[in-house]
């Protein structure tokens, strides 16, 4: 079976054109019934699609569950921009994977969508937002993390908690807007060809399926690409030049490194270098042996800072790539067999591959950091304390009412036996 594209409907020729975009996809030139490339193989997309869908689904909202869980219930030293950012993010992917279940629907059931036109839009909605709320999330944090290890003393003025949920509001309202147009040409429409009710987006023409593919491309991926790579770059940098001269002399700031995953803390600024003596490596107290930065705290740092920038990558240039490929041949300016099977069997893998990310974002902005794993030990102690002490407290109720019941008892005995004796003296 052809895959239906639930991103459009007609393009301005004669013949269906379906552009490759998000769940539900259809060729681009041929009939929903032509064979696609009969010498290629036809992956079985109506079930594995669905249960990749399914996993990243369940372990995603699993994760962001717990991530947003223990943000939310911090205390307010521990509201810091970091933190900020990281709590938006993992709300923003939480929505999504909550929707994520319906395009596994979707997709099991040969492309129809039986959940209405209302939840065609929502659900539509929610995931053009992700694919750019996510990022720009993950941009804002890049860039937090630029100035509070490269610049942490001139940046504390503006690394305010109050100027990091600015950014967050702005950053929904920036996304919205660019869900906007999406979200409007979204709607129900039946296909007569596979005699299904999909959820798909008309484009009024082709130059608005050009325009907003362009758009997604360098607003959701080349540009906050390139900014992340910057950022963590110039910070790669800086660590490795300030440990080749024998210490940091721009200190980092506990806080500051509290929010970067897999970082150690450092000392106060009072125990690193001083004007007068030569600059020393600030200590991590609580290290073994008192190392500095240098050994595996900078190392942790390092591989944080490569996993961050290729799991961005990694999970989202593939699709991205097959949808320039599907820009190009809208074009006309690449045909041939091959196109029409990348377009049409690698797009949804591509897209599983990008979804995923939004699993992965919690494990590495949260779960790798020593202090958000505390956080999360602490928490699950205090509730496992509160259910246990619950539990003695309901197996306290109930012994003393098994008390209360076995005195009953034994007074209702003694008094019958009392009645007893009363009858044979009288007898």
């Amino acid at each position: 079976m052809a895959i239906p594209n639930e991103l459009s409907l007609f393009n301005t020729s004669s013949s269906p054109h379906f552009p490759t975009e998000l769940p539900g996809y259809l060729n681009t030139s041929m009939s929903p019934s032509a064979p696609l490339c009969p010498d290629w193989p036809n992956l079985p997309q109506a079930t594995l699609i669905p249960s990749l869908y399914s996993i990243i689904s369940v372990l995603g909202t699993v994760a962001n569950a717990l991530a947003v869980f223990v943000l939310a219930h911090g205390s307010g030293a521990r509201r810091t921009v970091a933190n900020t950012f990281m709590l938006n993010l993992c709300v923003s992917d939480l929505l999504f994977l909550l929707s994520l279940p319906m395009w596994a629907v979707y997709y099991s059931t040969g492309y129809h969508w039986p959940f209405g036109r209302l939840a065609c839009k929502i659900c539509g909605g929610l995931l053009h937002f992700n694919v750019y709320a996510s990022i720009y999330f993950i941009t804002c944090m890049s860039m937090d993390r630029y100035l509070a290890i490269v610049h942490p003393l001139r940046s504390q003025s503006a690394r305010d908690p109050r100027n990091a949920r600015l950014t967050c509001a702005l950053v929904w309202v920036l996304a919205c807007a660019c869900t906007a147009p999406t979200l409007a040409l979204r709607d129900t429409h039946y296909i007569s060809e596979l005699g299904v009710e999909a959820c798909v987006i008309h484009y009024p023409s082709h130059e608005w399926f050009l325009a907003l593919a362009l758009m997604k491309i360098i607003l959701g991926f080349l540009l906050p690409l390139l900014v992340i790579s910057s950022c963590y770059w110039v910070i790669g940098r800086h660590l490795l030049t300030t440990t080749e001269m024998g210490g940091m002399h721009k200190p980092l700031e506990p806080s500051n490194l509290h929010s970067f995953p897999g970082s150690k803390s450092v000392e106060s600024q009072e125990s690193c270098s001083k004007p007068e003596r030569p600059p020393t490596p600030c200590v991590n107290p609580s290290s073994s042996g008192g190392r500095p930065l240098q050994g595996r705290g900078l190392e942790r740092v390092l591989w944080t800072v490569a996993a961050v920038v290729l799991a961005f990558f990694l999970c989202w240039f593939p699709f991205y790539c097959v949808t320039f490929l599907d820009v190009l041949k809208s074009e006309h300016w690449i045909d041939g067999c091959w196109v029409e099977w990348a377009i049409s069997t690698l797009t949804p893998l591509t897209l599983c591959l990008g979804f995923s990310n939004s699993a992965i974002n919690p494990v590495l902005y949260c779960f790798i950091g020593n202090h958000f794993r505390g956080r999360l030990g602490d928490l699950c102690k205090g509730l496992c304390a509160c259910l246990k002490a619950r539990g003695e407290a309901h197996h306290q109720k109930r012994g003393s009412f098994s008390t209360r019941l076995s005195s009953f008892s034994r007074k209702l005995s003694d008094l019958k036996d009392l009645a007893i004796v009363e009858a044979s003296g009288t007898a």
